[in-house]
C-alpha cells in the first residue's frame, strides 16, 4: 500500500515562503537540499509525518504561472474560528469562513489562505473525515 509522504510546489522566494509556512501553520524546515540550479526545502510540524516540499529553481525571476486548474494544499486544524482569527491579525489575508453544507448535513466547516505564490491553502474545522 502506498502512503504518501509529501507534495512539491515551486517557489520564488525561500525566505519568504518558510516565514509563511511557519506563521501559518507552524511548519518548519526538516531538510534542506542545495543543488547548483534548484534547493529543495522540506518542512514538516509534529502533528503529521507528511512534508510540503519546497522548490526554489535558482535564478527565477518571473512568478510561476499557476494555470486554471484548481488544485490546493489543505490542512486541518482543531478550531478553524480561531485559526482565521489568527491568521486575519497576522496580516496574512485568508478568505471568508465557509460552513459547506449537503442539504442540512455540515460536510466542512473551511477556509482558503493564499501563501506568497499565490498557492491556495484550505484550513479546515478538524472533523468527521477532516482529521
Amino acid at each position: 500500500m502506498a502512503k504518501a509522504i509529501h507534495a512539491m510546489i515551486r517557489v520564488l522566494d525561500e525566505a519568504r515562503s518558510v516565514a509563511f509556512y511557519q506563521t501559518a501553520f507552524g511548519l518548519t524546515v526538516a531538510d534542506r537540499l542545495d543543488f547548483d540550479s534548484f534547493t529543495l526545502i522540506y518542512l514538516s510540524n509534529a502533528e503529521s509525518g507528511f512534508e510540503l516540499e519546497l522548490t526554489v529553481n535558482k535564478g527565477r525571476v518571473e512568478p510561476y504561472d499557476l494555470g486554471n486548474g484548481y488544485g490546493h494544499f489543505a490542512v486541518s486544524v482543531a478550531d478553524v474560528e480561531a485559526e482565521h482569527a489568527r491568521l486575519t491579525a497576522q496580516g496574512l489575508s485568508p478568505r471568508k469562513l465557509v460552513d459547506f453544507r449537503n442539504g442540512d448535513v455540515s460536510v466542512a466547516k473551511f477556509f482558503f489562505v493564499a501563501d506568497p505564490d499565490g498557492y491556495q491553502i484550505e484550513v479546515l474545522q478538524r472533523a468527521g473525515r477532516f482529521q
